[in-house]
């Protein structure tokens, strides 16, 4: 009878954990915490003031025990990034630890991010190689002091980080225009010809690496122009058709949409590529599960 009740105990518990619903209020000060970067003019007085407000916030519900789940640390992290000093970047990683150690389909980039970050504002050299930075305005791109011996290419791999060659590359596009630009004068119909065109010429002023063809849809996303951004990750698929990455943005995009059914091929075909894309396997998964 004890062993019994200690089972269904347990079960009890497991079942309360696994219902556990994320902190609503934090959700909120995410979005806005991102929303506030995305439309310009920044105040920086304000959205500085506006930020330490954010992490006031996080340390009271962490006090009191509202930040629960993966994805509470997760947005707790990405708050707390925000910070300009080596407390915050030191709770950035401390929060997006936690976040990969609940859930392993977080998104693990942004984890080795943070430790680089911590280790800048530390004046230390970081470990990954995802800092870059730039003198001024009109200088180019350079990348941050980094110590290579630290973590292995296929550590960084597995956090999703480019190799030390590819870091190389990486920071050869960084310094070349960005599709974003020619939105000024130009419909994307007729930036996604433009891509087409030149996507194999290695001279051209533009990133239209996989990369940079990606994240020119994510802007779109950020701009809410989700058709124009359908027309751009689509594309990228076709040019790409073989990066596991563009296939899982398509998957993003189409959900986005509410087109459930591409978005699951989508996200079959990243998995395909990558049989490791946790992501794509989670998302997969709550999209059948919305559907029954």
């Amino acid at each position: 009878m004890e062993i019994r009740i200690s089972i269904i105990t347990f079960l009890l518990l497991s079942i309360t954990a696994f219902a556990q619903e994320n902190n609503k209020e934090l959700v909120t000060m995410y979005k806005k915490d991102q929303a506030s970067r995305m439309n310009g003019p920044i105040d920086w007085a304000v959205l500085s003031r506006e930020d330490s407000i954010r992490r006031a916030s996080v340390d009271r519900m962490i006090e009191e025990g509202k930040v629960k789940t993966a994805q509470d640390f997760y947005h707790a992290a990405m708050i707390y990034q925000h910070g300009n000093d080596t407390i915050a970047s030191g709770k950035a990683v401390q929060y997006m630890k936690k976040a990969v150690e609940m859930d392993p389909s977080t998104n693990k980039w942004l984890l080795a991010a943070a430790i680089d970050r911590d280790l800048m504002r530390k004046g230390e050299p970081q470990i990954y190689g995802t800092q870059f930075l730039k003198n001024g305005m009109n200088e180019p791109y350079i990348q941050y002091e980094i110590d290579s011996t630290q973590v292995s290419d296929a550590q960084r791999q597995d956090y999703g980080v480019p190799t030390l060659a590819q870091q190389k590359i990486q920071l050869e596009r960084m310094n070349q225009k960005k599709l974003a630009a020619m939105l000024s004068d130009k419909k994307v119909e007729d930036i996604a010809v433009f891509i087409q065109d030149h996507y194999e010429d290695e001279n051209s002023e533009y990133d239209l690496s996989e990369m940079g063809i990606n994240s020119f849809g994510y802007q779109l996303m950020a701009m809410n122009r989700n058709e124009d951004a359908l027309i751009i990750l689509k594309l990228n698929t076709e040019l790409y058709p073989k990066g596991a990455n563009t296939w899982d943005s398509l998957g993003e995009i189409y959900q986005n949409l509410g087109k459930t059914q591409q978005s699951i091929r989508a996200y079959k075909k990243s998995l395909e590529l990558n049989p490791e894309n946790d992501h794509a396997r989670k998302m997969i998964q709550e999209q059948q599960n919305s559907e029954d």
